[in-house]
């Protein structure tokens, strides 16, 4: 019998957890500064969180992975609309490749679309997020504010032509920045 893993939105005593399961989590990462953990504990901080799109994920009473998404805008010259940015989503690597990290996308895009967001914005390895719908973000004329490859740089409509009136460059909270 499979366990059961359960998704609900991450309470002020799960943090210290949570910042350790982070760093287990990209430990391993090429591609990583090895800071998520604070860049989380940042975000919790910020005009930017959403308490509703802290989630984790847990399996007997344990947990094994964590999802945040944050508000961000994307601006040009006529415009500021809101958006969600998906930062991070992190599994502990014994339960990587069992669909956790799956589990929590797909529970973070409905709750973000039950409290009023129509589209997330993500920096993210190119193989792994198309399978949950996501496209490059220049195929929306959306771009991040620094130099990365475009095929990491990647967005999601949660609702039907959300980003079809919207360009320009993500513009993320000073917390992303602050070390």
């Amino acid at each position: 019998m499979l366990e059961e893993i359960t998704i609900r939105q991450a309470e002020s005593r799960d943090y210290p957890v949570i910042f350790e399961l982070i760093k287990k989590a990209f430990e391993p990462e090429e591609h990583s500064d090895h800071r998520e953990q604070f860049l989380v504990e940042r975000l919790t901080q910020s005009d930017a969180f959403v308490p509703e799109l802290s989630l984790v994920a847990e399996s007997e009473g344990r947990i094994i992975g964590y999802i945040l998404l944050n508000k961000i805008q994307i601006v040009n010259a006529e415009s500021k609309n809101t958006a969600l940015a998906l930062a991070p989503v992190a599994v502990l690597p014994e339960r990587q490749g069992q669909g956790v990290g799956g589990k929590l996308i797909q529970a973070a895009h409905q709750s973000a679309v039950t409290v009023g967001f129509d589209s997330i914005i993500l920096l993210g390895h190119a193989n792994y997020y198309p399978k949950f719908g996501y496209q490059p973000a220049n195929h929306y004329d959306i771009s991040l504010p620094f130099d990365v490859p475009e095929e990491n740089c990647m967005a999601i409509e949660l609702k039907q032509n959300a980003l079809a009136e919207i360009s320009g460059v993500v513009e993320y909270p000073k917390a992303f920045f602050e070390y």
